[in-house]
């Protein structure tokens, strides 16, 4: 395991507790050098002020790409936290990166997203020797995450993407995605990089499919609306198969007892965001008339995680860092259990450093309660003949 008493290599880490977010903007920048820096990843809070927030970042990043969103909690050197700025830089000696904004994303214009990818895709000309991966952040409520994924690993094929939802801490209100030092709502960003950096992405849950199969038989696709599970009224039935009254549902309930969708023999996590008066239920992922679905049962958490990120490069060597897009809904069952510090020892020995997200994307699915990352490894050593 990883001597934490030491920082990665190939990044450099801001963070700030402060409530005043043109404080805590001064503050996670400070230690930074700019000048080696080629962009920054911000996760902010749903806590601090966003204008306010973006002002510091124009005052003390100026000059210096930032990108990133309003996150349902972050990922930083001290584990889990809910009020902590967090900025990422990555610096020029080993990363480039190219962007593309994609505003208006509902309705999803599906030819326009691939033109786009496939034009600045051509135009960033590759770095002989380097590694080229995506990442991707999307406004978290615009429940277009699904085809955007899909369209943009068609687009960009064999060139991996992971990425997670923009949230603002289970309010369910409004969500964010930075793109070089301004917010967008209805908006996703996606970064084209390329680094001199191994790298390995990697995906985990902590469920497996029990019971018999569930049939989605009225939805509302559009909405991720579920109306009538086996024919029968979709909280009810819900209900009835977890052994909960209707009345008892609870984010609680929800994020334990998650439904399962299998797709090319795997199975993704279509997590539950409440229930409607009418009895219906809110998905956070795509959901849709005649789906064949189970019920998830959780596994040991810690568990999962600690197996999960054990990744190793090919030399049997732990990352220098890792990036980490972890859902809401897995913190929520976390603290329920009261495993928090736990866990963030977990992710501090881990190195993992991110935000707690509303969906995560990868392999052009986007899926729900999973942990999806990165690992980045020291540069192959290349010999002279």
């Amino acid at each position: 395991m990883l001597d934490i008493t030491d920082g990665p290599t190939f990044i450099q880490i801001g963070q700030s507790g402060s409530a005043d977010a043109r404080v805590a903007v001064r503050e996670a920048a400070s230690g930074l050098d700019l000048a080696k820096t080629r962009f920054v990843l911000a996760f902010i809070p749903s806590t601090l002020d966003l204008t306010d927030a973006m002002g510091g970042i124009d005052d003390s990043l100026a000059g210096v790409p930032v990108f990133g969103c309003t996150t349902a909690g972050q990922i930083t050197t001290k584990g889990y936290e809910t009020d902590a700025l967090l900025l990422l830089a990555f610096p020029k000696a080993n990363f480039r990166c190219a962007s593309i904004l994609f505003e208006d994303l509902n309705p999803l214009d599906t030819t326009s997203i691939a033109q786009q990818a496939q034009k600045q895709t051509e135009k960033f000309q590759h770095t002989a020797g380097w590694n080229r991966l995506a990442l991707m952040f999307s406004d978290g409520l615009s429940k277009q995450e699904d085809l955007l994924v899909s369209t943009l690993e068609t687009v960009l094929d064999g060139l991996p993407i992971f990425g997670g939802s923009a949230g603002d801490g289970l309010l369910f209100q409004k969500t964010f995605v930075l793109h070089k030092g301004e917010a967008h709502t209805n908006a996703a960003i996606l970064l084209l990089i390329e680094t001199n950096l191994q790298f390995q992405g990697f995906g985990f849950d902590h469920f497996l499919p029990v019971g018999s199969p569930i049939i989605i038989t009225d939805a509302d696709p559009d909405e991720r609306v579920v109306y009538e599970i086996n024919g029968a009224p979709a909280a009810e039935e819900y209900a009835r198969l977890v052994g909960c009254p209707v009345d008892a549902l609870s984010p609680q309930v929800f994020a334990e007892n998650p439904m399962l969708l299998r797709h090319n023999l795997k199975y993704y996590v279509r997590a539950i965001r409440d229930a409607t008066a009418g009895h219906a239920l809110s998905f956070l992922a795509a959901i849709d008339d005649g789906l064949i679905m189970t019920l998830g049962r959780g596994q040991a958490i810690l568990k999962t995680l600690e197996t999960g990120l054990s990744v190793k490069d090919h030399k049997g060597r732990a990352p220098d860092f890792i990036l980490g897009f972890d859902c809401v809904l897995r913190k929520l069952e976390i603290e329920q259990k009261q495993l928090r510090r736990q866990v963030s020892d977990i992710l501090q020995s881990r190195r993992v450093l991110g935000f707690n997200t509303y969906g995560e994307q990868q392999s052009g699915v986007h899926m729900n309660q999973t942990f999806v990352g990165v690992a980045f490894f020291e540069p192959e050593t290349r010999t002279l003949n």
